[in-house]
Order: C-alpha cells, then structure tokens, then sequence
C-alpha cells in the first residue's frame, strides 16, 4: 500500500473514532434527562408499535453498549441492557428508533427491503474482500494482471453500495422516531432535544462509514485506472 492510502485510511479512523466519541458522550450526557413520564426503553418500544398497529414484534434485552437493533428474522427489538431499563431521554430515542426499523419492516419500506436482500451478497463479499485486494493489488504490482484486482473491486462495491443504502434505512427509522415521540407527546421540549441530537450523532457513524467506504474504493479504482 503507498503513503497516500496510509493516509486514507488514517484520515477515515480518526473520523470515525472522533464521530463514536461523540456519539457515546451524547448518550451519557442525555442519560442524565430523565423522562418526565416516567417511561422505560422497553415500555417506550412497546408503546410505539402498538400504537402503530404491530402485535407480532417483542421487543427483548441484549447484553452489550450501543447493541441495539431490530431483527426482522425473528421480529424482535432487541434493547441494549442500559437502553431496556433505564428510564431517559437516550433510552427513548434508541428505543423508538429501533421500533421505526419495525414499522419498516411491518409496511414493506423499499430501502429496507433492498438492504434485506442484499445481505447474502454481502456476506459473501465480505469473506473474501480482503484477501482478493491485497492478492490483486500484489499481481499487479508482479506481473501487471489486473483481473483479481477488478475481481476485488467488485467485491468491494458490494459493501459500498449496502453502507449507502443504509442512510435511507437509518434515517428514516429516526424520521418515525421522533414524529411518534412529538405527536404523542411521550417526551417534553427538552427531552425531545435530547432525543433528537442523540439520533443524529448515531446516524452520522452511518454516514461516515458510507462516506469512508466510497473513498476507499475511489482509490482502488484510480490505481486500477492508472494501470492501465
């Protein structure tokens, strides 16, 4: 790998651990905004989808920080330990937010349903993603073959292309989120502040991952142009 790639990747880490950072000092701070009505992440969850028409979703604790997410598999909203207990402007916000991918699912949401079927697609690249880069990138650098290179890349282009479709998905599950939340009045003015910068710090390690991805293979694809 050259300087310049060293120094993506460095510049994508940094980025990222900055954004995560953030995101984790966001939750511990509205943490401490404890809902006026009293409510926990689990009665938040189940309060939403069934004001929204859902009987068939549980909604379950997980061990774990930040490990919360909806499993359409098995149509669970599976809260974190923190987020399932506690009774705050954070927990209600990731609460509803993993019920918004719930609603999704339940109303056949388009971008959740590419993102669905893109997962085996996914899988597989991702075994094999690496291992074909640094074997494409040393054959060129060999003997000048670039077809195990242009393998990776499209290899690569897989998970580009489901980090970006991810946006949509994450975004609007906040979207659903925080329209509940104000229209049934579940939090006050400040708790919906809280709520709301909470879910656009967790959203931004989406876009920093999507934004991170597709310079990455920006680059791959610029030495395989310079190749050839």
């Amino acid at each position: 790998m050259d300087m310049t790639y060293m120094i993506l990747t460095g510049a994508i880490f940094l980025i990222s651990t900055l954004v995560s950072g953030q995101l984790k000092s966001k939750f511990k701070k509205y943490s401490q905004i404890h809902l006026r009505n009293g409510m926990s992440g689990k009665e938040v969850a189940e309060k939403m989808l069934a004001d929204n028409g859902i009987t068939d979703v549980k909604v379950i604790s997980v061990r774990g920080q930040l490990t919360d997410h909806y499993n359409p598999a098995n149509k669970t909203v599976n809260l974190s330990e923190v987020v399932y207990h506690e009774r705050n402007a954070a927990a209600a916000a990731v609460a509803a937010h993993e019920c918004g991918h719930a609603i999704q699912h339940a109303k056949g949401y388009a971008w959740l349903n590419f993102r669905s079927k893109m997962v085996p697609a996914v899988q597989f690249s991702s075994k094999f993603v690496n291992i074909a880069l640094m074997g494409g990138l040393a054959l060129m650098a060999m003997s000048g073959s670039t077809l195990v290179l242009k393998i990776a890349i499209a290899l690569f282009a897989v998970t580009v292309l489901f980090s970006v479709v991810t946006l949509p998905v994450e975004f609007d599950a906040s979207k659903r989120a925080l329209a509940w939340m104000e229209a049934r009045n579940i939090v006050t003015q400040e708790e919906y502040a809280g709520s709301k910068d909470s879910l656009k710090w967790a959203a931004m390690t989406y876009v920093v991952a999507a934004l991170g991805a597709i310079a990455q293979l920006l680059y791959f694809i610029s030495m395989l142009n310079r190749r050839n």
